[in-house]
């Protein structure tokens, strides 16, 4: 194993994760794919279970009187209550929506350009592979093009995430919109954004 894993670097984990598909296109074999979907979920809910303390190193070691956690896109996707509880308990959570249908389009365009890996639901998975080998008139996952599901997928995965955030947010956080976040400076207008999504309710 050559990679080594730094902070700002995640390829080597993304890497390991792979892309389901025809192992002689570099895709990942089902079965082995599942397992490794397995363990990315196991590791976002680990990574999640960490944050009281690098809140607490961070305050004590660097003196830094805030902690913002950019936690995964699958939070809504684990299905383990206690990783949202956690949060609840720890952190203010603060959903960043798509402002509108531009903004939607543009993320889900980024996404297929340079498709990476990503984690489903099993069950979501499943109906997802049904769906494309029918579209596709194939018999196998491992005939699929890695890339090319890769990005089929998301568009889908990305619309079924969004009532599963909003039922993270609305109870137990605030909402923002990407077009608030990009109009962001310096931490003094976070902060007010943050103040504004808090009175907004």
């Amino acid at each position: 194993i050559r990679n080594n894993i730094k902070v700002d670097d995640l390829g080597p984990v993304l890497s390991f994760v792979g892309k389901l598909g025809n192992p002689e296109l570099s895709g990942v074999p089902l079965e082995e794919f599942r397992h490794r979907q397995a363990l990315y979920r196991q590791a976002e809910i680990d990574a999640i279970r960490d944050i009281p303390v690098f809140v607490r190193k961070a305050q004590e070691i660097y003196g830094y009187p805030h902690f913002i956690n950019d936690v995964a896109g699958s939070l809504c996707d684990l299905e383990e209550n206690g990783s949202v509880e956690l949060l609840v308990r720890h952190t203010l959570i603060l959903y960043i929506k798509a402002a509108d249908k531009y903004e939607e389009d543009e993320l889900i365009r980024r996404a297929q350009k340079w498709p990476k890996p990503l984690y489903f639901r099993p069950a979501f998975l499943d109906e997802q592979i049904q769906a494309y080998l029918q579209e596709h008139q194939l018999q196998y996952a491992a005939q699929m093009e890695p890339d090319a599901f890769t990005s089929w997928v998301f568009p889908r995965l990305f619309h079924s995430r969004i009532p599963r955030y909003e039922a993270i947010a609305e109870p137990h956080g605030y909402t923002v919109t990407s077009r608030q976040v990009n109009g962001l400076r310096d931490e003094q207008d976070f902060l007010e954004m943050v103040e504004m999504a808090i009175a907004a309710g």
